[in-house]
């Protein structure tokens, strides 16, 4: 049912997660146009949720919304203090994702960095910090008690481990959110969350669609939030789908990330306004523009075909 497959390659705009340049694959079916752009550090089985979350969007559609725009939070890249005020203050948006923990940078750049982002929101703005599993758990008491000066919403996994999750969440007063622990375990149906956090982190492509995300929400009955994995607007469009059709959204979501992209594949790129994202499908009408080199392109056919093999 697939009749395009089309391979895209974007700088980033600053560093993130690791990587300068973002790059997927784009494909078409009866129902639209799906994304497939799992991180290299994903192997063949784990990519294959993200295939499933591709062929959902281009061949089968997404579930009815119900509600026609989802609030979302602006990212924070490891930034310096100047720098991440700027970024919070031309936003438009009440709620800031702020990446702590990167590697290089020190407690004090963390701060300054969080500080200058409360500042930027004022005193009803809320602020959420990512460390990407980066801490033990005393590195992480110490770090979340001292970056919670601000007011935090949540810190999102802090630790690697389950275990590691449940500890921490003893000791600290601040909510913990999984991310990592669910989108990568074997079964994310059957993680056992109860002790390990307060919130749950959903990722389509990780997870494996629109539909398969809303079974992980529902097993788990903890409040969620729906965050990006630094897909292209078309990738984006699948989050916003899956954030329009939960019963509940009681967080803004982190799918305003186009922003950190230096380009997309489309000329209508899902950026929010006042602080929200629209509902609704998206037409990738820039592929020329961004088209990978043919070595990316090689590399990229060549995991697809192992993927759907």
């Amino acid at each position: 049912m697939i009749d395009a497959v089309e391979v895209w390659s974007v700088p980033m705009r600053t560093r993130f997660r690791g990587i300068d340049v973002r790059d997927g694959v784009l494909v078409r079916g009866p129902a639209g146009w799906g994304e497939f752009s799992p991180f290299w550090d994903y192997d063949v089985a784990e990519s294959r949720r993200w295939w499933a979350g591709a062929v959902e969007a281009a061949c089968h559609g997404w579930p009815a919304p119900v509600r026609d725009t989802v609030p979302v939070n602006v990212t924070v890249p490891a930034v310096d203090a100047t720098r991440a005020h700027a970024i919070v203050a031309a936003s438009g948006c009440r709620t800031a994702k702020v990446k702590v923990a990167e590697p290089g940078q020190t407690p004090a750049d963390d701060l300054a960095r969080v500080e200058a982002v409360r500042d930027a929101l004022g005193p009803d703005g809320a602020v959420r910090v990512d460390a990407n599993a980066a801490w033990d758990v005393d590195t992480a008491v110490a770090r979340l008690r001292e970056l919670d000066r601000v007011g935090l919403e949540y810190a999102e996994q802090p630790c690697a481990s389950l275990a590691e999750l449940a500890a921490l969440r003893r000791r600290v007063d601040v909510r913990i959110a999984a991310d990592e622990v669910v989108r990568r375990a074997a079964d994310p149906l059957r993680v056992d969350l109860r002790e390990a956090c307060d919130v749950v982190v959903l990722k389509v492509q990780p997870l494996g669609g629109v539909r398969a995300a809303l079974e992980v929400a529902q097993a788990h009955g903890l409040p969620c939030v729906v965050s990006s994995a630094l897909e292209s607007s078309v990738g984006i469009a699948a989050g916003v789908a899956l954030a329009a059709a939960l019963p509940e959204l009681p967080f803004a979501c982190g799918l305003a990330t186009v922003a950190l992209l230096d380009g997309d594949v489309t000329g209508d790129p899902l950026l929010p306004v006042d602080g929200a994202l629209p509902v609704r499908a998206v037409t990738p009408d820039r592929l020329a523009a961004v088209a990978a080199g043919p070595d990316v392109e090689a590399r990229w056919r060549a995991r697809l075909a192992a993927v759907r093999g």
